[in-house]
Formats: C-alpha cells, structure tokens, sequence
C-alpha cells in the first residue's frame, strides 16, 4: 500500500503557522525589550525626576514713576539701555518748583521777623512788669508811712484815702502787666527764635519746596534694562504716572505650571535643570525650587472657573512652582522675560518642606535711589534765620 503524500495546502498551513509564532515571539521578545527599557526610564528618570515644558521666564518689572508733577524736558534712557540704580532717567521742567522754593524761603525770612517781634514784645512787657512792681512798691511805702502818722492828725483821711487808692491802682497796673507778660510769653516760648515752632513749620515748608525740586529728577530704582518706555517729551505728567520699567537681569526666574498629580515629592530646595528654546539643549541651566504656589492658575485668574454646574468635566489643574537660577549662568547666557523653557526637578529627596517655615530676615528688594541728602538744604534754613535774627533776640529765652 503506498505512503499518503503531503499535499501542498498542508504544508502551506504547517509553514503559516510556524511563521506566525515566529512573529509572536518577536512580537513579544519586543515588548518585554520595551517594558524592560520603560521600566529602566521609570527607574532611572520618571520616578526620580518631575518635568513641565509649560514654564516661562519670569521676573521683576521695577516701575519707574515720578513724585511730582511736571512737564517732561528731557528722556535720558531708552529700550534696552542698561541703567544703574540712582541715574537720571527723565528729567521735569523745574520753573515752577524753583518759584515755590523762593516763595517758601521768603515766607520763612518773613516769619522769622514776626517771630523776632514776639520775642522782642516780651522783653518790653518784663521790662513793664519791673516798672509796675516798683510803682507798686512806692505805693505801698507811701501808704504805710501815711497811715502810721494818720493817728496823729498829721495826714487827714482824705490824703489817707488817696494813698490807698494809688496802691489800689498799682497793684491792678501790676496784675495787668502780669497777664500781658504771660500772654507774650506763651506766644514767644521758652525757646529761641529758631526753635519757635511758626519758624520751623515755614522752615519745613522751604524743605519740602527743596525736596519738590530734587524730585524733577526722576531716577532709576534699581540696576538694570530699561523696557516699555511710554513716556514722551513734552508730556505732562502727574504722580505715579508710569514712566518706563527696569527689569534687573539677576532678579529672573523660571515660572514652572507642574500638574497636581507632579507634586507630591516636590519640596523647596529641590534642584532643578533647565533648557531654553532660545538655546537650544546646547546650554543647561542649573536652578533650585524657591517655592511653590498656594493655589493653582484658574483660582487666581481674573475671571475663576465655576465648577457648580451640571455639566462639571474634571480637569488636572496646574500650580506655579517658582524656580532660581544661577546669576552666574544668567550672566553668561542671559534670558529674557516670556522665553519658553523645559523644566526638570529631581525629587529624590523629599525631606524638605512644601511651604516656606519662616518670614525672611531681609528685604526681597531695597533701593537708595530716592535718599537725599538734606545738609545743603539744612544750612540754607540756618543762613536765612540767621540773616533775619539778631544775636541778641536768637538767643533770648523766657526769664
């Protein structure tokens, strides 16, 4: 009996199927390389590191704004110019300030005069009160030495009553002196004429003139980049008008928007590296996390989102989390504020803290830009009450 023979449709079946489960073992030999590989990125990046391409580069925008109003004379910075902190950036027409100032000064010449005119009232009315005690004085001896010779007949009671009515008057003399003296008295002070206190309110006001003027100039807060320039010559302007805004270049950071569910490990102090689209992955920057948002970007913005409806979908909300660069690697390759940047945070260690444990010691920003110094002024108040008092009245006080 011959041997049955293969026919052609069974070993095409036979070989299909060894194919197939060739196939099926590539397929899964490479899907056990692609869990091994993302379970070794999981290891080795994912479960050690939080990253965002959603981060920008922010910064301080130091508003430059005038004290005083005035009509603008001259712009010494524009756009992109590097200013330090205390130049003059626009300078206000000073005429009027200069006429205040004048006005101020001659008010105080003034004041200082009528004040002298006081102290000099007062000196006159001690010098009236000394008069009237002595005719008081008199009085009272002429009315004693009557009366002791009245017994005898020598002084009849109509002379008697005379004396008595001289020492009546004296004393009312005397006592109306006293109350003019103290009346003057209290105007004048026991000060001098340069402590009175009408000099020193006209003595504040030349010094608030004075400041007035300074103030024409307006300065630069702090050192930096001048950015969004609006003012204009010619323009007037009034107080707080924004002028121009510096941006310091040491001062940028990265604001990063991580996803709630990123950030369970992040903690302050954590490092961070980024890279910006306007370098490229060329350049790496080094950063640290300085803190992070008490709330999230919708809860804050101008109009928040209403979740109490019917038709509530849940989103995955975002919060900023505030990152500090290198003021090294900042000046080497300088950003600027708006750039895209991608974000990573390495939350290995997680044993620091969310929120921040204490206010800060120091200032964020300080500036000396509007100290000024006030001897020039100080010794012009001295020379006009020195000018318009003399020695002698300067000097008095109440006796």
């Amino acid at each position: 009996m011959d041997a049955p023979v293969a026919t052609p449709s069974a070993s095409t079946a036979q070989l299909m199927q060894r194919r197939r489960r060739s196939w099926l073992a590539a397929l899964a030999g490479a899907l056990g390389v692609v869990a091994v590989l993302a379970a070794l990125w999981w290891w080795l990046y994912a479960s050690r590191y939080q990253s965002t391409d959603d981060a920008y580069v922010a910064g301080d925008l130091v508003s430059v704004m005038p004290q005083v109003s005035g009509t603008v004379v001259a712009i010494a910075a524009d756009e992109t110019d590097l200013v330090d902190a205390g130049q003059e950036l626009v300078r206000l027409d000073a005429t009027d300030a200069r006429i205040v100032l004048a006005d101020a000064e001659q008010q105080l010449a003034r004041t200082v005069r009528q004040t002298r005119t006081v102290f000099d009232n007062r000196d006159q009315l001690a010098a009236v009160v000394g008069q009237r005690r002595a005719d008081l004085d008199r009085a009272l001896a002429d009315y004693d030495r009557r009366k002791d010779v009245a017994a005898t007949g020598a002084v009849s009671s109509e002379e008697l009553g005379h004396a008595r009515d001289a020492l009546s008057a004296a004393r009312d003399a005397l006592r109306a002196a006293d109350k003019n003296l103290a009346a003057s008295a209290a105007l004048a002070g026991r000060s001098g004429v340069a402590d009175h206190p009408d000099v020193q309110a006209a003595a504040t006001e030349v010094e608030r003139a004075w400041l007035a003027l300074q103030r024409t100039s307006v300065r630069a807060p702090v050192t930096g980049y001048v950015a969004r320039r609006s003012v204009q010559l010619g323009e007037r302007i009034a107080p707080g008008a924004p002028l121009m805004a510096i941006v310091p270049p040491e001062r940028l950071r990265v604001d990063a928007n991580f996803k709630e569910v990123q950030l369970k490990h992040m903690r302050i102090g954590q490092p961070a590296s980024l890279t910006a689209d306007l370098y490229g992955g060329r350049v790496e920057f080094h950063g640290r996390v300085e803190g992070l948002g008490l709330g999230t970007g919708a809860a804050f913005a101008l109009l928040p989102a209403q979740n109490a409806t019917g038709n509530w979908i849940k989103v995955v909300q975002r919060v900023p989390v505030r990152i500090a660069l290198d003021p090294r690697e900042l000046a080497a390759h300088p950003l600027r504020i708006g750039l895209s940047t991608r974000v990573a945070v390495d939350v290995r260690d997680d044993s620091g803290a969310q929120l921040a444990q204490r206010p800060r010691p120091e200032p964020v920003l300080t500036t000396r830009a509007y100290d000024i110094d006030r001897r020039e002024i100080a010794a012009r108040i001295a020379q006009i009450i020195r000018e318009n008092t003399p020695e002698r009245s300067a000097q008095s006080s109440l006796r």
